[in-house]
């Protein structure tokens, strides 16, 4: 992962993703379980690289995933569970959780492995910037409309914004519109786009990781995703 490669010259629009996940469920009979699976997989990899366990500043290495009631909370269910298997000490801040059973089953993966759940979120910033190296955003994603983010979200994001501990996105920085490209709002360090960029990555100067190394030719054909290549057995890259 030391080469990096190019932005796509396409980066992908809220419809695109959305046609693109369809696709994918419907007519290539990929699961959803299975698909959020590669997802936080390739997320707990992307951290990995950006924050090695031997790069983190705390003696503890202490990593923070707050996660939205949506298909991005599941995504950071699984990479909070594949971290710990890492070595990290993950702890989740999971406000509303989801009745979807796919999200139940996630977060009782995470508590079989003894992933400690935050009951609130101290709004005392201190006390985050001390506690943890790193921020894990898996709380609003494509689905939401960022402009109309409720509580406790929006509470949430007023807090990240003050944080000075890196934060890490997973897709779409939560309160940023997928489609816009340039963004007021939190200000993440790293963002890993899932199976394409979207519109709002393409003035994004932070590390930028792309996972979605399975998705079929056809589809990236047929969507002009233009990915570059992935290296070796990688199934991340660096942009």
């Amino acid at each position: 992962l030391s080469r990096k490669s190019h932005l796509p010259s396409e980066t992908a629009t809220k419809g695109d993703a959305v046609a693109i996940e369809t696709e994918l469920l419907r007519d290539y009979r990929f699961g959803q379980q299975q698909l959020i699976e590669l997802w936080g997989q390739a997320c707990a990899l992307a951290i990995t690289k950006a924050y090695p366990l031997s790069s983190l500043s705390k003696k503890q290495p202490t990593v923070l995933v707050i996660c939205g009631p949506d298909q991005n909370g599941s995504v950071g269910l699984v990479c909070a569970r594949h971290l710990r298997i890492f070595d990290y000490e993950p702890t989740i801040y999971h406000p509303k959780r989801s009745a979807h059973s796919l999200h139940q089953d996630f977060t009782i993966q995470c508590e079989k492995m003894d992933i400690p759940f935050l009951s609130y979120l101290p709004t005392e910033v201190q006390l985050i910037n001390d506690a943890y190296n790193i921020v894990i955003d898996a709380m609003l994603g494509l689905e939401t409309d960022s402009s109309n983010i409720k509580e406790p979200y929006s509470g949430i994001l007023v807090t990240l914004k003050q944080i000075k501990i890196p934060i890490v996105s997973v897709d779409v920085p939560s309160g940023w519109n997928a489609d816009e490209p340039s963004q007021d709002g939190i200000n993440p360090e790293v963002l890993i786009s899932l199976m394409a960029p979207k519109k709002c990555a393409q003035n994004f100067s932070g590390k930028h990781f792309l996972a979605g190394r399975f998705l079929p030719y056809d589809i990236q054909k047929k969507y002009e995703l233009n990915i570059p290549d992935y290296a070796g057995t990688d199934c991340l890259l660096e942009l």
